[in-house]
Formats: structure tokens, C-alpha cells, sequence
């Protein structure tokens, strides 16, 4: 693939109706894309069926979720959890009595892990047992599922699954500084990938965000096979990130994050859509704009691509609640400072050649330098200071406002979807939140 495949134009929902089932492929848990989908399936009058990813004991087993846990998971879902763990990756599965990948992290140190070695061997096995767990209870939650979906509906699986970072003070420390480290704090994002932490964390990766897909396209064949005998229609949705186009010098011009260790993982997470789509299945990976979660806030910076869409709304025709939102955040910033000061300060970043170099769509994910971690961190703090309060940003609001417009556009498009891989960019998020404000 040599450049994104921007959705083009606003759909409406044809096919979903009252009844209609939608799966929440992954736990719900926070801040997120999948609040605005749900949002969607629920006004449309679906039922509304999740899973967990379970929780883990002191001593890393896996259980279901207790009787107070299920409830309130589904009190937060609105709507039934089929309650067998399905927590994907392996970096807490090990053959009984051996150790597991996330044990063999925390034997490195902050020094010496570049050239810690792992047995590959043993990871193998892990990964294999990892898999083996998540393919039996998948199993086993499809089999529930059957049982849970009515004669002649249409099925919406939303799959949700992303990330796959160990659970080890290592790992945190490591990427505080390839992430944000600045000046003497910096360490290259391409030192990590030539680790064998590294190649250990993208194989968890895979196995996270993208396998877990090709899974569940496996695992619900038979489900699809009765739903589409009765009449009805299945879906597959999955959310990527591989850029967004957004307006820089009143283009709109593909751009990203530098650097996103997770989007090899991306990247084969589309491969399991364009793979499905060829065998005639309908599933998609929508590539979603940035916004700040409780998981992107690891890598700093990443919000300074929301904030060209306060420009878009305008240049997409602009109104009484457009304006409205401009003053919003025009009130999250300090006395003296404007509105139009943060955004040419993003501008001016985003245009400056330094940062045009690593907008190459395909040589993404290209790996950061310290003169763009430089640019990229300062930027962020800059504009944070420019704030009158930390803790209230613009990019909190605006996100707010993209998980919105993106589960509306998914959801919309899902009806009749016009590929397996398409890319939602700030053109299509101003005007579906502009058609649905007025």
C-alpha cells in the first residue's frame, strides 16, 4: 500500500435495526473509540452482548470476572457479558512450572537490556500456549453466542483489541524515555526494535491487536454461516491507526505519529481484513484519527494531530456550534492567549521540514531522532503551558468529539462498507459532527 484510503462521503445506517445483535469484541474499560460505537448500536435499538478479558490473581492466573465484577461490567457495557476470560497475547503464558515472558523481562535492567538475550525457544512455547489458551475459550464464548443471537438478525462484531505491552517497571522505564526522553534522556525507538525486548514486545503486539481478529473471523464462522442461511447479515469491524489526514497549510495532507511501535501490528491487522474480504466477508479496519486515551498518553505529542480540526470544521462549513466549540476552547487557555496562537504553533511544527520528512506514508512506522522527540515533546508542552489548567486541554475536548464522529461513521459505513481498509480523516469527522449539530 502506497498511500491511505480516505473514506469519501457520509452513509446512513441501511441495514441495523431494533433486535439487531452488536459484539463488543474486547472489554470496555475508560476512554475510548468504542464508547461511540456503542453509542450508535444502542440508538439503533441492537442488543448489545461483550466479553472480558478477565483479571488477573496475585500470582498471574487468569479467572473470570466475580459476581460483583460481572454485574458491574455489565452495568457499564449496557448489556450482557459472556463471562469466560479471553485475554490475548502471551506474556503471561508459560508451560506449567517454567517462566513466563514477562518474568524473563523483569530479570533485565534499565542498563543492560539491549543486550539481554531471551531464549527463543521457551517464547515460543509461551506463544504457542498463549494461543492455545485464547483459541479454547474463544471456543467456548462462540458456542455461548450461538445461543444468544435470534433467528433472521444482523450480527455486528466489533473488534476492540489493541496493545500488548509486558507488565514490567523495565518496559515503563524504557519507554519514557524513547517516547519523551529529551536531550540526554533520549534513547532512539530503533535501539528497542534491534533488542530482543523489542522483537519480544512486536511478536505480543501481533498477537494482541491483530491475530485476535484473525481469531474471531475463525472461531465465528459457524455463527456467520447460520446467521447468513436465516437471511440476516454479518459484519467485522476493527480499529487501526496508520496515519489521518489532516488540514496543514489549508491542505489536507497525510500525517502520523512518530514513532508508533504498534503499527507493524496495525499493518497485520489489515491483512486479516484484506485477507476475510477476499473470501467475501465483510470486515474492515478503519484507521482513526489521534486522540488522547488513557493508553495513547504514553506517547507524548500524539495529540498535537487533533488539533488541526478545530480548522477543519471551518473549512468544512463551519456555524453556530462550530463557533461555539472554538470559544470552549478558547476558554481553556490562559488570559492573553489565543485560540489562534496554538494552532499556528501546530502548524508551524507539522509544515517545518524536519517533521515533513517523516510524513512518508510508505516508509511508516519510520523510527524517531532526537531532533524530532525534541520538536514533537516541546511542541506538546509548549501548548500544554498555554492552558490555564493542566488538566483541562483542548485535546481533551476535541477527543471527545472524535469518538463521537468515528462511531457514527463506522457504524454508518458498516452497512455497506466499501473496502477492508479505510482511513477516517478530519474532513469526514468535521462534517458528520457539523450534519449531526446542525
Amino acid at each position: 500500500m502506497t498511500t491511505s484510503i480516505p473514506l469519501q462521503s457520509l452513509s446512513e445506517n441501511t441495514l441495523f435495526r431494533e433486535g439487531d445483535v452488536f459484539v463488543l469484541f474486547g472489554e470496555l474499560f475508560g476512554r475510548g473509540y468504542a464508547t461511540g460505537l456503542l453509542d450508535q448500536a444502542k440508538a439503533a435499538g441492537m442488543s448489545v452482548i461483550g466479553i472480558t478479558v478477565g483479571r488477573r490473581e496475585d500470582d498471574g492466573s487468569l479467572r473470570a470476572l466475580t459476581t460483583e465484577e460481572h454485574a458491574a461490567a455489565e452495568e457499564n457495557l449496557g448489556g450482557k457479558i459472556i463471562n469466560v476470560p479471553l485475554m490475548a497475547g502471551f506474556d503471561m503464558d508459560a508451560p506449567e512450572g517454567t517462566a513466563t515472558p514477562t518474568d524473563l523481562v523483569n530479570e533485565m535492567t534499565i542498563d543492560g537490556w539491549q543486550e539481554h538475550k531471551l531464549d527463543w525457544d521457551h517464547l515460543a512455547k509461551c506463544r504457542e500456549a498463549g494461543t492455545e489458551r485464547f483459541k479454547t475459550a474463544l471456543a467456548e464464548i462462540m458456542a455461548q453466542l450461538d445461543g444468544m443471537i435470534p433467528a433472521g438478525k444482523n450480527v455486528f462484531f466489533a473488534h476492540t483489541m489493541a496493545g500488548g505491552i509486558p507488565r514490567a517497571k523495565v518496559f515503563m522505564a524504557i519507554a519514557n524515555r524513547i517516547y519523551k526522553g529529551r536531550g540526554k534522556r533520549h534513547m532512539p525507538s530503533q535501539a528497542l526494535l534491534d533488542s530482543d525486548l523489542g522483537k519480544l514486545i512486536l511478536q505480543n503486539f501481533d498477537d494482541v491487536t491483530a491475530n485476535s481478529f484473525g481469531h474471531l473471523l475463525d472461531a465465528s464462522a459457524a455463527i456467520r454461516n447460520r446467521i447468513e442461511a436465516e437471511g440476516g447479515e454479518v459484519r467485522y469491524t476493527a480499529y487501526g491507526y496508520h496515519g489521518t489526514r489532516v488540514l496543514i497549510g489549508g491542505e489536507y495532507q497525510w500525517q502520523t505519529y512518530t514513532s508508533y511501535t504498534q503499527g507493524y501490528a496495525k499493518m497485520r491487522l489489515e491483512d486479516h481484513a484484506k485477507a476475510a474480504w477476499d473470501k467475501g466477508i465483510k470486515a474492515t479496519v478503519f484507521n482513526c484519527p489521534e486522540i488522547r486515551t488513557n493508553s495513547s498518553d504514553v506517547f507524548a505529542g500524539i495529540e498535537l494531530s487533533l488539533l488541526p480540526l478545530l480548522t477543519a470544521f471551518k473549512t468544512e462549513g463551519g456555524g453556530a456550534w462550530a463557533d461555539a466549540l472554538w470559544q470552549r476552547c478558547q476558554d481553556l487557555l490562559k488570559d492573553g492567549v489565543q485560540l489562534e496562537d496554538v494552532l499556528t504553533k501546530v502548524s508551524d511544527y507539522q509544515k517545518s521540514e524536519l517533521m515533513q520528512g517523516f510524513y512518508n506514508f510508505p516508509a511508516w512506522p519510520m523510527q524517531n531522532s532526537a531532533d524530532q522527540v525534541e520538536a514533537t515533546v516541546g511542541t506538546s508542552q509548549e501548548i500544554v503551558e498555554m492552558h490555564e489548567n493542566r488538566k483541562e486541554l483542548i485535546s481533551d475536548e476535541l477527543s471527545q468529539h472524535v469518538l463521537s464522529a468515528t462511531g457514527e461513521l463506522i457504524f454508518t459505513e458498516t452497512s455497506a462498507p466499501s473496502g477492508p481498509v479505510l482511513w477516517l480523516d478530519h474532513d469526514m469527522v468535521a462534517q458528520v459532527l457539523l450534519r449531526a449539530n446542525g
